[in-house]
């Protein structure tokens, strides 16, 4: 009897042990799963009534962009004015490239050699009046080289130029943030 008494008590012990161990295993993973990770913040946007959280998605916008080397001058022939072949990438903090929506600023200016500022004068800007704007999908598939990952942008060249240029592309993200880059063109040939 004593035994038995033993046993049961042991069996109930165990059992127990058993539902408690598997409550605590529960609680701790169900905590430990839907706490945000400390290593990846979530990047929002702030407005006036303060930050607003903005989806994961986000994670994925353009922070740089990256002006390919088939970037080009292209020789006037029959049908069109000498131009700028521009192909340009948007990389997103993971350094891949993307496609997004956004809106388009380049300026072309005089390269000045052997100065702190290498941006001389500003000879000509893209588009003239207003920002040229991908956000309408349509126009944007229009622009985009799949097979670049990149997008294409013919410039036209009203005036001639030196040999070699600055070309300053900005890129105005649907988020609202601003970002530039600058390219040294130069003449062959």
């Amino acid at each position: 009897m004593r035994y038995l008494a033993r046993h049961n008590i042991r069996i109930r012990v165990t059992s127990w042990g058993v539902m408690f161990c598997s409550f605590f295993s529960v609680c701790t993973l169900t905590y430990m799963g839907c706490q945000p990770g400390v290593s990846s913040p979530v990047s929002g946007v702030e407005n006036e009534d303060g930050p607003i959280v903005a989806a994961p998605c986000t994670r994925y916008a353009p922070v740089k962009i990256d002006i390919a080397p088939l970037t080009e001058f292209v020789a006037a022939d029959q049908t069109r004015k000498p131009r700028i072949k521009l192909y340009v990438s948007l990389l997103d903090q993971f350094g891949s490239q993307v496609k997004a929506p956004g809106r388009f600023r380049f300026e072309l200016y005089e390269h000045v050699p052997r100065s702190a500022e290498s941006k001389g004068k500003r000879l000509a800007i893209w588009p003239k009046t207003d920002l040229l704007d991908l956000t309408d999908p349509s126009t944007n598939n229009d622009h985009w080289r799949d097979f670049l990952r990149a997008y294409e942008f013919n410039l036209p060249l009203d005036q001639s130029t030196g040999a070699s240029l600055i070309l300053q592309v900005t890129y105005f993200c649907a988020t609202g943030k601003r970002i530039t880059c600058e390219f040294e063109l130069s003449r062959t040939g």
